[in-house]
């Protein structure tokens, strides 16, 4: 059964649009804290998948993938979102992994195995220029994310810049917590610790860059994701950012 917190059904394709979905995962403890997990899916023209923060590995799930095409990128967007990387990867050995920019150290650091086969950059790699577009929206030494923008479907694929936990969801003490870290709907956004790492010009930049894109729609890791008004609510998610 799904935990209360989560968005089943769990490890099933949700679509979003053409050749672009959604995949729920089980809760993380993150801190004591239970985070809903979400990956992003996309078949490139190629043919090829695309998993974008891969959630908990389920061999059902890989079944289904591989019913759609060949798993061919894995995709940890920042120093956070690794933690499946590894088992998807023994799972699909041809598979190549990209990491951002802090993964590696961060891997190292808690002696985690990852066999990280390409640093994430500005420059979105020919195996899927065509089809995605991205950025490394740059924080601390630690907290740096890679941000896409799927073309064909006008999608803004995003980790953890906009967090947005709906209160029906969560205990008590995570309404409370999420109500003050600035990312809980309908109001979800850059939590206000995250905030401080970040150099509010180029910070501003990289979410000008993002409303240049025209996005239709805003995935999410946690919590409820938006399925229009993508630009409106960037303004509204990153308006601390406002003179």
């Amino acid at each position: 059964m799904a935990a209360e917190g989560t968005y089943p059904p769990l490890f099933t394709l949700k679509p979003v649009d053409d050749d672009i979905w959604i995949v729920d995962g089980p809760e993380i403890d993150f801190y004591r804290m239970d985070f809903p997990t979400r990956m992003t899916v996309v078949r490139l023209s190629s043919g090829d998948l695309w998993l974008h923060s891969p959630i908990a590995f389920d061999a059902d799930l890989l079944a289904k993938l591989q019913a759609l095409g060949a798993i061919r990128h894995l995709i940890a967007p920042n120093w956070i979102h690794y933690a499946h990387i590894q088992d998807w990867a023994d799972a699909v050995p041809a598979a190549e992994t990209w990491v951002a920019p802090g993964v590696r150290e961060r891997a190292k650091d808690r002696d985690v195995r990852l066999r990280a086969d390409h640093l994430l950059s500005n420059d979105a790699p020919p195996a899927w220029s065509g089809d995605l577009d991205q950025m490394i929206v740059p924080g601390s030494h630690i907290h740096r994310e890679a941000v896409f923008f799927h073309k064909k479907s006008h999608s803004l694929i995003l980790t953890d810049l906009i967090e947005n936990f709906e209160p029906s969801k969560l205990p008590w003490h995570m309404r409370l917590f999420t109500k003050v870290a600035g990312n809980q709907d309908p109001d979800g956004s850059m939590p206000r610790d995250m905030r401080l790492v970040f150099d509010k010009p180029k910070l501003r930049r990289a979410i000008g860059r993002m409303i240049a894109w025209e996005p239709q729609r805003i995935l999410l890791a946690h919590g409820r994701w938006y399925p229009e008004n993508a630009v409106a609510e960037l303004k509204r998610a990153f308006r601390f950012l406002d003179p």
